[in-house]
């Protein structure tokens, strides 16, 4: 495990420090066939590489995930861009913290810096573009002129394909330490919680209102992905979409309170979710946000069907 005693903050050092995107994620899972085929349902481009799947969105070079053949789902990595100026910097402020460096999984080419977190998640911080957004992207809500059908035929709705990821969602065994972690070591920003339960955390460069949270479990794990569409039409799209092709467990439409968003959840294969996100809130870089600790009851969602009995489960735990 790595140390995290008697951390000094990012903003110790001069000026701003802190990473700009969550660049890629990364996990094992026992049938990339399977893989495949989910998340082409979904409406990401796929690709095989080096023995993987990665993941991309329609027109976009970036990779966002890789899923690598193993015995279960499984969370492998995270790797965060940050700008080219912050990269002596970190590895002056992980000294200072004895945060120690670890070597990038092996067959992986890599010129960033990999640590571990203090459930042992392996962690890479690299030089690279950022994939966060630097505007909101606001929802598009059309209306239809008077004498004009606004809805297309159901024939020709045509598959959804989201723009980017948004943000992912962990298990963690302790909430209250993710966040001191994430926040000291990576300089994110807290956004908003709900107690030691759950936690919401933004780039500081500007980013939706959470790039990365946490859940409460017995053990580390992913409970979802989220990836952005432009509207409402497209989140129901998707759901409908999905459940043509075999995925129609899950949860949604709704919209959540943290975050703001509209939302649809599709169960992937191995128990956890998928979301369709749209108009998520969004934290400009540098603005004074008040991050507040909400009643869990009042913070979930404003409307929407009763998540399933086991929405909080961690099957990565089993």
């Amino acid at each position: 495990m790595t140390a995290n005693r008697g951390l000094v903050g990012a903003d110790a050092v001069e000026g701003m420090l802190g990473v700009h995107s969550l660049d890629t994620f990364s996990f094992s899972a026992p049938d990339l066939a399977i893989a495949d085929e989910f998340h082409k349902s979904f409406g990401l481009v796929t690709r095989v590489r080096d023995g993987g799947l990665e993941l991309l969105t329609e027109g976009n070079d970036h990779v966002w995930g890789r899923v690598v053949e193993g015995q279960k789902k499984a969370l492998t990595y995270l790797s965060f861009g940050i700008y080219e100026e912050d990269l002596e910097r970190f590895k002056l402020h992980f000294r200072a913290n004895q945060i120690r460096q670890v070597d990038a999984p092996r067959g992986m080419e890599s010129n960033g810096i990999w640590v571990r977190d203090f459930e042992g998640t392996l962690i890479e911080l690299k030089v690279a573009a950022k994939s966060s957004p630097d505007e909101k992207s606001h929802g598009v809500f059309h209306s239809s002129q008077p004498g004009v059908a606004g809805a297309p035929k159901r024939s020709s709705g045509g598959l959804v394909m989201p723009s980017r990821m948004s943000h992912i969602l962990l298990f963690t065994t302790d909430v209250d330490r993710a966040v001191s972690f994430y926040t000291r070591v990576f300089g994110l920003g807290l956004s908003d919680r709900a107690g030691s339960d759950i936690a919401f955390l933004h780039g500081r460069h500007g980013s939706d209102h959470h790039m990365i949270a946490f859940v409460r479990s017995t053990a580390p794990g992913i409970h979802h992905t989220s990836w952005d569409v432009p509207s409402i039409h497209q989140v129901g799209l998707g759901a409908m979409n999905m459940a043509d092709r075999g995925y129609s467990e899950g949860w949604g439409m709704g919209r959540h309170v943290l975050g703001s968003n509209y939302f649809h959840y599709v169960r992937d294969p191995w128990g956890s979710y998928a979301e369709y996100s749209c108009d998520m809130d969004y934290i400009p870089r540098d603005m004074n946000w008040n991050a507040a600790d909400h009643d869990a009851d009042d913070a979930f969602y404003i409307w929407g069907p009763k998540p399933p009995a086991d929405f909080g489960v961690n099957h990565e735990a089993d």
